[in-house]
């Protein structure tokens, strides 16, 4: 998966902008000012996804891909190394996913998306 997939599909979801919060390689991906997504365009093998704490924890048990965020609180983010070999709809799904923590947490009018 490249970086204009994963870019096309966030843009896809409810209400969801893009924005460069830190710097000019930074992208993130936000509903409602909120950020659920992040990656790098000059270092495009991690992806930063929010995540469920307990939903987090088997992610990386499970997937040597998968690691607690750097520079993020790793008991709600995950980085999600691009370059392995997770399946494209997995990482659609944990995109699904941290949209919807973002939605649930601020308790938004918008649809939960199905993960």
């Amino acid at each position: 998966m490249n970086i204009e997939e994963i870019r096309n599909y966030c843009l896809t979801l409810p209400e969801v902008s893009e924005y460069f919060p830190f710097d000019e390689t930074t992208l993130a991906f936000r509903v409602a000012d909120k950020i659920f997504a992040m990656i790098d365009l000059e270092d495009t093998e991690w992806f930063v996804l929010k995540c469920e704490p307990e939903y987090a924890l088997q992610l990386r048990d499970r997937y040597p891909e998968i690691t607690g965020a750097w520079h993020m609180n790793k008991k709600h983010w995950n980085q999600l190394n691009l370059y392995g070999s997770l399946p494209d709809s997995l990482v659609f799904s944990l995109i699904r996913h941290s949209y919807n923590q973002v939605v649930k947490k601020n308790r938004l009018k918008l649809p939960l998306l199905e993960s």
